[in-house]
């Protein structure tokens, strides 16, 4: 008899994306100018705001979305607005090595905003079954 993963990879994958996305929020709020470069011109000159303070809204902005995929609350919009980020940043940055990082980044949180809410999502009213070994 075969198992079926298919459960497990989608919060494994959630997980996973949700890590990613706090890891560099965290990242640009503790040291915003190590990411003040990747901000484009066009954004300081249409915003208004410093560098730096972009990098920062941008740092809360992937904490607390990190933080509801990591807890599972809004699944679906909080992983689509991700992948709309990300390849935003991909079109600004082009196909090198970070664009292309960034693209598959972003095509994972599709699949997680395509998969939607899982069994481990804050709320979830799907049975949740944990199988003990005998």
């Amino acid at each position: 008899m075969q198992k079926s993963y298919q459960g497990t990879s989608s919060v494994v994958l959630r997980l996973a994306m949700a890590g990613v996305v706090m890891w560099f929020g965290v990242s640009q709020l503790s040291n915003q100018n190590l990411w003040v470069g990747f901000i484009p011109d066009w954004a300081v000159s249409l915003s208004h705001l410093s560098a730096v303070t972009l990098v920062r809204l941008n740092g809360v902005f992937e904490v607390v979305t990190g933080l509801l995929l990591a807890v599972g609350l809004w699944v679906r919009l909080v992983a689509a607005f991700l992948f709309g980020h990300l390849l935003s940043i991909v079109f600004d940055v082009g196909l090198n090595s970070l664009g292309v990082r960034d693209a598959g980044l972003s095509f994972a949180l599709l699949a997680v905003a395509l998969n939607g809410s899982d069994v481990w999502c804050f709320g979830s009213k799907e049975e949740k079954v944990v199988e003990v070994a005998p």
